[in-house]
């Protein structure tokens, strides 16, 4: 069992960046990982089994919407949306790419560090993740330094073992998103097969539904 003790470190490190920094070397040590994931916004709300492995592959097997699949193999972008028997399938831009494992990886973590200045939210001791809970986490606000990132600021929660529990991001548009992970699983050997995905053929396809591809 971690206890609380495993935050003592957080309070010992001066810095919120050298924090980061830990978090960000925590990641550097998985190679993929499974969890459950919860988006939910002001009137949005959808959840299900997140696959994530490195470089930047990552897939979504969503229980609300019911059936609907989000998947990357790293070149392709692929939302599978049943309601309306649609693929949108976007091939993907180095940045994009990029941007689907921003929170998922040592390097993503990186960019997050040197595009936003990071600081504690109020302190470096752990707090209540919530009103409703009483896990304990250690919260970092990150605000952007350029308006060309997707969040304008973001609220990570830490866990003991510097995981990432809870994501709250603001929007340019002042939209907050709320992104929660449960029950992660590391290194688990997921392979390659789990990102190849193949929609019913009898889905309308769109293509470059986020920009015009490259090429």
């Amino acid at each position: 069992m971690i206890t609380m003790s495993v935050f003592a470190t957080a309070q010992d490190i001066q810095t919120a960046t050298a924090f980061f920094d830990q978090v960000s070397a925590r990641y550097g040590q998985i190679e993929d990982y499974a969890a459950d994931v919860t988006v939910s916004s002001e009137d949005r709300l959808s959840y299900g089994r997140l696959f994530y492995q490195i470089p930047n592959r990552v897939r979504i097997d969503f229980e609300q919407p019911s059936g609907q699949v989000l998947v990357s193999d790293g070149e392709v972008l692929q939302v599978y949306i049943p309601r309306y028997n649609v693929v949108l399938q976007q091939a993907l831009r180095r940045r994009s790419e990029q941007a689907l494992a921003t929170l998922a990886s040592e390097q993503g973590l990186n960019l997050l560090r040197a595009n936003y200045s990071i600081a504690f939210l109020d302190s470096p001791d752990p707090v209540e993740l919530d009103d409703e809970s009483d896990e304990m986490v250690v919260k970092l606000l990150l605000n952007w330094r350029s308006t060309n990132e997707g969040y304008r600021q973001l609220i990570l929660s830490i866990t003991p073992d510097f995981m990432i529990r809870r994501i709250v991001g603001v929007t340019a548009n002042y939209e907050e998103i709320t992104f929660d992970f449960v029950g992660v699983e590391t290194n688990r050997g997921i392979p390659d097969a789990r990102f190849e995905y193949e929609a019913p053929a009898s889905a309308n396809l769109f293509n470059d539904f986020l920009f015009e591809g490259e090429g």
